[in-house]
């Protein structure tokens, strides 16, 4: 499986970068960084999904965004910073290429397309985390649900979701009592089916009809800025 921003690359470009890329699992709840720590590697996701959140002093936190194959974590490297605000943790078990800060400050230096890849998916990042904002203040226990299923199933090559209410609802900020009264809603709907640990998605059109347009803004400036390769494509170099 293939980290988007990588399999768009020219052959050439890639192959300067491929031999500094290290293929490694990223496990469930593996801390790659935490607020205000040096960061060493940036993580291009394969088959992963790592949450980038928001810790606040009484330890409650919130996703701000999602990162996978369609993605990279630490935009802060090529952005002056050694450092970043927020924690990534590994939201979905999986794989994904590490690469050593030097070696991703030397190829964001030398420009050509992979640094317009970096700096074209900043700026989705940046839309999707203002859009997650907007959607946590003016949108539905239902709708913010319905979003961050959907968002998540179209990292994933398969449509469930190895994820408890609780861990969504820590996630998402809000109570475990009121995820599953909307998980409940939604089952009912016969839009997702549950059991424990795992969260199905049954009927997509049908829950994005109870999604907030959140959902379709983010993956439309994606769509947009990301390089035309459908993630989840075997590497073909």
């Amino acid at each position: 499986m293939q980290n988007r921003l990588l399999a768009g690359l020219p052959v050439a470009e890639f192959e300067s970068l491929a031999a500094d890329l290290e293929l490694l699992p990223l496990r469930l709840g593996e801390l790659l960084y935490e607020p205000g720590q040096r960061l060493r590697y940036a993580y291009f996701p394969t088959t992963a999904v790592v949450s980038l959140h928001y810790v606040v002093a009484n330890g409650a936190s919130a996703e701000s965004a999602g990162v996978g194959p369609d993605g990279m974590v630490g935009i802060a490297l090529f952005m002056g910073s050694e450092s970043a605000p927020s924690s990534a943790v590994v939201q979905m078990g999986g794989h994904g290429y590490r690469l050593d800060r030097r070696q991703l400050l030397a190829a964001f230096g030398r420009g050509g397309a992979f640094q317009r890849a970096l700096l074209r998916y900043t700026q989705a990042l940046i839309t999707q985390i203002t859009q997650t904002a907007a959607c946590y203040r003016h949108h539905s226990v239902e709708q913010q649900l319905s979003r961050w299923l959907l968002t998540t199933a179209d990292r994933l090559a398969e449509g469930e979701l190895v994820m408890t209410q609780e861990l969504v609802g820590g996630l998402l900020g809000i109570r475990r009592e009121t995820i599953t009264e909307a998980a409940g809603r939604l089952r009912d709907a016969g839009h997702i089916g549950y059991r424990r640990g795992h969260i199905s998605i049954l009927d997509r059109v049908g829950l994005q009809t109870c999604a907030c347009e959140c959902y379709s803004v983010v993956k439309k400036e994606l769509g947009r800025l990301l390089p035309a390769v459908a993630p989840g494509l075997q590497m073909a170099r």
